[in-house]
This record gives structure tokens, C-alpha cells and sequence, in this order.
């Protein structure tokens, strides 16, 4: 008797509250600029600059740096800025460029998404819609190296410079 009545009231709560429901995604509002701190490893030199979504930027001697998108959790939701960064290599004395990482980088854990490289860490701190930096920068026209990004790796004043061949 008393397990039918335990049967009853679960199933007349089930009815009455119904399944659990699913946690809700994230609401991320797309943003033009993507705003990196980079470190360069040999010399301890840190910089912080911008880069507008669909611009590439030249760090160091080889490492080009383009974002692709940009995105902001919404105000009322807890502080997030994500950004999805294709970067790859291309040293002076080489013809050609090789991916280094492509992929979204977190602001709130670098460490879940890093760029693999010896020399240079970059890591997202910050999107917005809006320049603030004095520092005017440089754009580059580096093209995108061949061959898929998905081989990648998943990690000096920017200035730009050419993509890789083939997107």
C-alpha cells in the first residue's frame, strides 16, 4: 500500500513539475575588436593591443594574428569574452607560412584553448565594439597559409601583415 502511494506521488509530481529542463546556452553578443596580450618568451615583453574582427596583425618577427570573430556574454550574465583566432608563422628566411593555432581562445581560462608555440603566448583578455587605444596600429596583408587550419595546434607592437595562402 505504501508503495503504491510513493508511486502515485511521483508520478503526480512529475506531472505536475515536469522534467528537469535542460540548462539554457549562453547568450554572447557578437563585438568588432578583440582585445590580446601577448608575451614574446625570449625577451619578457608583454604587449596588449587590438585587433577589428576580419583584420590580421603582425607580432614579433613571424607571427601573424587574425580574428575572426569576437563575442561578449551579455551584461547581466557572468563576465565572458571569447574569440575565435587563426595564427600562424612565417620566419623571414621561409617562403612559406605554417598554421601555429586556429580556434577559440576564453579569457576567463587561457589555459582551455592555448596557442603551442616556443617563443610567443597570445591570450583573448577582452571584446568590445569600440577602439580605445591611442596606438595607432598597422594592418597586414599576410595571407592565410594552405591547408586546413584544423591541423593546427590548438596557442613587438602589432602592425599588419599578409595571411597565409588558402583559407
Amino acid at each position: 500500500m505504501m508503495l503504491r502511494f510513493l508511486i502515485a506521488a511521483a508520478v503526480l509530481g512529475g506531472l505536475l513539475f515536469g522534467p528537469p529542463s535542460p540548462a539554457a546556452a549562453r547568450e554572447m553578443e557578437d563585438m568588432n575588436i578583440a582585445v590580446l596580450r601577448t608575451i614574446d618568451k625570449i625577451s619578457a615583453r608583454t604587449s596588449t593591443f587590438e585587433v577589428p574582427v576580419g583584420k590580421t596583425v603582425k607580432f614579433g618577427s613571424s607571427l601573424f594574428i587574425k580574428a575572426r570573430a569576437c563575442r561578449q556574454a551579455s551584461p547581466m550574465e557572468k563576465q565572458e569574452s571569447a574569440a575565435f583566432l587563426q595564427i600562424w608563422e612565417r620566419k623571414p628566411d621561409e617562403e612559406k607560412s605554417h598554421w601555429v593555432f586556429s580556434g577559440w581562445m576564453f579569457a576567463s581560462n587561457p589555459s582551455l584553448s592555448a596557442m603551442d608555440h616556443p617563443v610567443y603566448d597570445v591570450w583573448v583578455i577582452d571584446c568590445k565594439n569600440s577602439v580605445t587605444s591611442e596606438k595607432s596600429q598597422e594592418f597586414s596583408s599576410e595571407k592565410t597559409p594552405e591547408g586546413n587550419p584544423a591541423t593546427a595546434p590548438a596557442a613587438a607592437p602589432a602592425q599588419e601583415a599578409p595571411e597565409p595562402e588558402g583559407d
